[in-house]
């Protein structure tokens, strides 16, 4: 906060103090300490920009990056090194740090260059880290949606429409579509990080720099693909920070689904399969209970980043260019984003590891239920009846069948002649388990073969 006791970096406008209470109402280094690494990271581009500018010679930019280095250093191994109750923001406390270290020659770091441009090149830069690592965690979470699926290729469960029993798919079927769910994620963060990855340094506090510096080094150093075209729209830009907030809460609506699949599924009712005890909880009053805990917090902490979404733009929307003191609140809710999206996503592939599936119930409940309604309406029209008509005919065979209390295979031919001639004893083969997934072979279907072919192209997608 302070370049000398009492000072603010901004203070030579004001003769007198600021309320404690306003002072600490407005600062932001409780939070925004996580961003020292990069805001030195940014501090040492803007330092050998300021050397090629003229505005440093050579021994005093490296006595500001050695001393810079320093700072990083200590802020990294000692925690206790950030625990400065009268910094208003991290940009300030690096400032101050380095002129302890260096005096005047560290006083002009900050030619050309405002906490208005060096906060957004900070967030981005720390948001673009971020996003390489979550998009990492979705493919841990892929990896064990595949390797789910892998263990278990020859298990037929239920399909559901309406939560009611459709038609049979097989297990690692439903782990694919989970599969490409994430993949359309991971996906969409690569689209993300292309419009983080834009340098906002040089803009100044809104007008741009009257330094020649030259921004284009300064972006390839610091691992940008362009530079910011506009500094009023540079430095009040919070796009990015939404756009992330954005893919973040559709990663978490998928969560939120597998969740409740697995939740589900888990059921006496249900039983396809059962958590291992390391990742499920009992009660504190019935013995016998086993909870899905941590699939339950997933989904509910997906309302937790729908809301941080909503924060966003709600503090965006009304906003003059440019920068203004609302924008500090885009930090809390990103960096709350960012640990919370990337704790599900490694709690969903602990899970993922630690299930076991039924074989047993999963079978029984696909074969019972007229799951296989539909294959006997296909058998029909490649006899060549109508599908409208063989649709209206199954539907009046299953009335009967529940009127029995019988699954369609175990009619017998002469109660299936009774409905149509076309039918005949091959009707049994086409109506077994195996033959009404088997069909399902076009592209993309759930027939064992082409599950075993997507397993084999998710595997060299994730490569």
């Amino acid at each position: 906060m302070s370049n000398e006791k009492g000072k603010q970096l901004w203070g030579g406008r004001f003769t007198g103090e600021a309320d404690p209470k306003f002072a600490a109402f407005n600062r932001s280094f409780d939070f925004d300490r996580r961003l020292v690494a990069a805001d030195v990271r940014g501090s040492v581009a803007h330092c050998d920009g300021l050397l090629r500018a003229g505005v440093l010679n050579p021994a005093e930019a490296e006595q500001i990056k050695s001393a810079l280095s320093r700072i990083l250093a200590k802020a990294q191994s000692d925690s206790s090194y950030l625990n400065d109750a009268t910094a208003e923001d991290v940009h300030s406390f690096v400032e101050a740090r380095l002129i302890e270290m260096i005096g005047d020659v560290g006083r002009k770091l900050h030619t050309g260059r405002s906490r208005n441009d060096q906060v957004a090149t900070d967030l981005r830069l720390w948001l673009r880290e971020e996003i390489d690592g979550t998009i990492g965690s979705l493919a841990e979470s892929q990896t064990a949606l595949l390797d789910l699926a892998d263990a278990n290729r020859e298990i037929i469960i239920p399909g559901y429409t309406h939560l009611q029993r459709a038609q049979p798919v097989l297990f690692a079927h439903w782990c694919l579509a989970y599969f490409e769910i994430l993949g359309r994620d991971r996906a969409r963060l690569n689209e993300v990080r292309r419009r983080v990855n834009v340098m906002p340094l040089g803009s100044a506090a809104l007008a741009g720099t009257s330094y020649p510096i030259d921004r284009e080094a300064v972006a390839h150093a610091l691992g940008f693909d362009s530079v910011s075209r506009n500094s009023l729209d540079a430095v009040s830009d919070r796009d990015f920070a939404i756009e992330f907030a954005g893919a973040a809460s559709l990663i978490m609506m998928h969560l939120s689904r597998l969740a409740e699949d697995i939740i589900l599924y888990s059921t006496t009712e249900f039983g396809f399969i059962e958590l291992s005890d390391a990742i499920a909880t009992g009660s504190s009053l019935m013995p016998q209970k086993k909870n899905p805990d941590a699939m339950e917090l997933v989904r509910g902490k997906a309302g937790r980043i729908f809301g941080h979404l909503q924060s966003l733009l709600t503090m965006m929307k009304g906003l003059p260019l440019a920068y203004n003191k609302d924008m500090q609140e885009d930090k809390e809710a990103l960096f709350d984003t960012v640990d919370t999206v990337k704790g599900c996503l490694l709690i969903t592939a602990i899970v993922l590891r630690n299930i076991r599936v039924s074989e047993a119930r999963a079978r029984d409940a696909a074969t019972h239920g007229y799951l296989n309604a539909t294959e006997l309406a296909d058998y029909l029209v490649r006899k060549g009846m109508p599908f409208r008509e063989a649709h209206e005919m199954v539907g009046r065979i299953v009335v009967q069948a529940i009127e029995m209390g019988r699954e369609l295979n175990k009619l017998t031919l002469d109660q299936f002649k009774a409905f149509s001639s076309l039918i005949e004893d091959d009707v049994f083969e086409a109506l077994s388990l195996e033959q009404t997934v088997g069909t399902k072979s076009q592209f993309g279907g759930t027939a064992p073969d082409r599950v075993g072919e997507a397993l084999v192209i998710a595997r060299k997608s994730l490569e």
